[in-house]
């Protein structure tokens, strides 16, 4: 038996961290937006005849091969995916990760490649399992695997694909789709990587550490960031690109504001050099630090964006944005979703 898996990245638009569990149920109307995009997680699982478990990472250049899954149970090294084949129960395969994305960039790499290891090991292992419970074993798992709190936003795009807004509220999490052309979008957005890799999940724990104790400058902050995320899917749904622009612009001010860190001089550097470019604003992706910013612009202007990002030493990655989620499949087949 042979299957291929893989699940798109995204861009966060707005409300990003505001997606923790419990801090979207102290702030009414919370919701997050975002694209999902062409770089991929892939993941490839394939039996073995000789009872073990072989694990090797193409991007990482880790390799583990054990006679039991159990052996992954406390296995730092191997991380999310030893705690999802841990969870899964797998024996008997070689399973083979591979990223487009660059490590540590804030587009959702770790929960692109959760999704697609969660779907190969649905099909894989037969489980009757509805991609709403898939979404919470993503979720738990890698919660597991960093010890901290996960937001909710990142898998939704990873499974579904798509440009949507992620309601967060007391009755549960929704994702709706916009009515956005996602060419459109597309086209006034420059991704690029700084080469400075991130880690959310210690940049979200701070920020919700300090909101559950009380901090009124984080709470009050975060009320803006769920006011932006309102605003821009207003913009979005109207076609407003230049207010969709200031919205991000907006979004970016405010997250700066969240803890010390979300910037640095690099990241204030390349967002200068784009809007002297004539970019309309730019923000970093995902909890900050590092990893990749996005700049908005005009499409005429977006050529002038690009080379003056990679003129102040970011690693421009072309993208498209992603209509299609999970793929499933195997080798030879035309892969369906899910």
């Amino acid at each position: 038996m042979h299957i291929n898996a893989s699940a798109p990245t995204r861009i966060d638009l707005a409300g990003g961290t505001i997606d923790i569990w419990p801090l979207y149920l102290f702030h009414e109307g919370a919701q997050t937006l975002n694209a999902a995009i062409s770089l991929r997680a892939h993941v490839e699982v394939e039996t073995r005849t000789d009872g073990r478990i072989l694990v090797e990472s193409i991007d990482t250049g880790r390799r583990r091969e054990v006679a039991h899954w159990s052996a992954f149970r406390d296995d730092e090294e191997m991380g999310l995916l030893g705690h999802l084949l841990c969870f899964f129960r797998v024996e008997n395969v070689t399973v083979t990760t591979r990223a487009e994305a660059p490590a540590g960039a804030g587009i959702a790499g770790s929960s692109a490649l959760n999704i697609a290891v969660c779907g190969a090991m649905r099909a894989w292992t037969g489980a009757s399992l509805c991609d709403e419970a898939l979404l919470q074993i993503a979720m738990n798992v890698e919660a597991q695997a960093i010890a901290v709190p996960t937001g909710v936003q990142d898998y939704r795009p990873a499974l579904y694909g798509g440009v949507a807004a992620v309601e967060l509220g007391v009755d549960g999490v929704h994702r709706v789709a916009l009515e956005v052309d996602p060419a459109d979008l597309e086209r006034r957005i420059v991704l690029a990587y700084t080469g400075a890799p991130r880690n959310s999940g210690t940049n979200n724990w701070e920020m919700t550490k300090r909101h559950i104790d009380g901090d009124r400058a984080v709470f009050d902050c975060f009320e803006r960031i769920r006011d932006t995320a309102i605003a821009m899917r207003d913009a979005l749904s109207r076609g407003d690109w230049p207010e969709v622009g200031r919205q991000l612009g907006i979004e970016w001010e405010n997250r700066q504001r969240l803890a010390p860190g979300v910037t640095t001089p690099q990241i204030d550097d390349l967002i200068a050099r784009a809007k002297s470019a004539g970019a309309m604003s730019g923000k970093i992706c995902g909890a900050g630090g590092g990893g990749c910013l996005i700049c908005f612009g005009d499409p005429p202007r977006i050529p002038a964006i690009r080379d003056a990002l990679a003129a102040g030493g970011a690693r421009i990655l072309d993208f498209t944005i992603e209509r299609e989620g999970l793929i499933v499949g195997q080798p030879g087949d035309r892969p369906g979703s899910r």
